[in-house]
């Protein structure tokens, strides 16, 4: 357990095999030993040039884990079984979604409710076969509705109507909607295995940006603790944008990270 790399950060240097293979490596020479496997193009299309299986042997040789996958809802839905065996041939017990379809979050709170009922038999499969499902939030879950006299957070259907769902938090968004990162994952307790991390930064003449762990104004101090009560297993560091190389992007976060013990 600790820290790992969300590949989605890397996604322009893995495109093919050999980009696979070298990024890998340097996330290993950096000293990460888990990646979330997400927007790996080497690994996508009905004929990838890299397989499950051969990722699997990839990541093995390295020492490294698949710890958590972002995947297709639709893929999920219509064709479980080989979702199921693509997880078991990694290795990995954990399976998320990066968002909602539009078909679903267009529609307010019946559509999360929709979700969370379309669910319930593919979290049953999955957990059959000793895989974790989760949902990853960014800010848009928040959006406050009303219902029998209370305001409450779109994300509040996901917690307190389906407890076999478990809540892939990205603290990033969590702060960038505007809530007290801690404080959530209280409300959360128990439901949060797999997290990501990234800083918001304020940067003269463009604003708020995304930034390595420990280089912008999230209160680690509090958020780190908060995650460690709720039970987090691991901490994927991910950034969707980077002002410079993603690569040193991520060995900051690391170093910063190691400060806290992970």
């Amino acid at each position: 357990m600790g820290l790992a790399v969300q590949m989605y950060t890397v996604r322009d240097s893995v495109k093919d095999a050999q980009g696979f293979v070298a990024t890998l490596q340097t996330i290993h020479n950096i000293g990460y030993r888990a990646v979330q496997l997400s927007a790996v193009g080497a690994m996508n299309g009905s004929e990838p040039q890299v397989s499950a299986a051969e990722a699997r042997k990839i990541l093995d040789d390295l020492g490294i884990a698949c710890i958590a996958t972002h995947r297709s809802w639709d893929d999920l839905v219509q064709n479980t079984q080989r979702e199921i065996d693509f997880h078991l041939t990694l290795g990995c017990d954990f399976a998320a979604i990066g968002s909602l379809p539009s078909r679903y979050s267009s529609q307010g709170a019946a559509g999360y409710r929709q979700f969370v009922a379309e669910a319930a038999p593919v979290i049953e499969a999955l957990t059959a076969a000793g895989i974790r499902f989760g949902y990853h939030n960014h800010a848009h879950e928040f959006e406050a509705f009303e219902e029998g006299g209370y305001r409450k957070a779109l994300f509040d259907i996901f917690v307190q109507e389906a407890p076999d769902l478990l809540l892939e938090v990205d603290v990033y968004w969590v702060q960038h909607a505007g809530l007290d990162p801690a404080a959530l994952f209280a409300h959360c307790s128990g439901r949060t295995p797999v997290i990501h991390l990234k800083d918001k930064e304020v940067v003269a003449g463009e604003g708020p940006v995304m930034a390595p762990v420990g280089e912008g104004n999230l209160d680690w101090s509090r958020i780190l603790p908060a995650c460690q009560a709720a039970g987090v297993e691991w901490y994927a560091v991910e950034q969707d944008t980077c002002r410079r190389d993603p690569l040193d992007c991520l060995r900051s976060s690391f170093e910063f990270l190691q400060k806290y013990g992970l």
